[in-house]
């Protein structure tokens, strides 16, 4: 796993860039959070393909769990991906409910995400 620094208007922006799932368990999410804040950013960019497809399982409470970590520690969060795959009107809902309070953004690109964590 790599950090790309993005700096937008004075906005501190970590990139995060593998060629894997990082995130498999809500604890993972909170490790990387907790890894991330302490080294000084509070925006955060990752990838659909970083996430465990369970994350956008919304029965099991993991997406739940790791965004409510997120928003507790104000911390923004804009993962990037195509979500057409998800279909369920449970998950479009999560997604368009994120989007509106912009703490969490589900996005198609990194330009987007950069733009969306780099608005005051």
């Amino acid at each position: 796993m790599k950090i790309e620094s993005h700096e937008v208007n004075g906005t501190k922006i970590a990139e995060i860039i593998a060629d894997t799932t990082i995130i498999k368990t809500a604890e993972d999410g909170l490790d990387l959070l907790g890894n991330l804040y302490y080294q000084g950013f509070d925006k955060i960019i990752v990838r659909e393909s970083h996430l465990t497809p369970a994350f956008f399982d919304l029965k099991n409470g993991m997406a739940g769990e790791i965004l409510q970590k997120f928003s507790n520690y104000r911390v923004q969060l804009a993962i990037v991906g195509d979500f057409s795959p998800y279909t369920s009107k449970s998950i479009r809902d999560f997604m368009f409910e994120s989007n509106k309070r912009k703490q969490i953004n589900f996005v198609d690109s990194l330009a987007t995400a950069i733009l969306a964590l780099s608005e005051k």
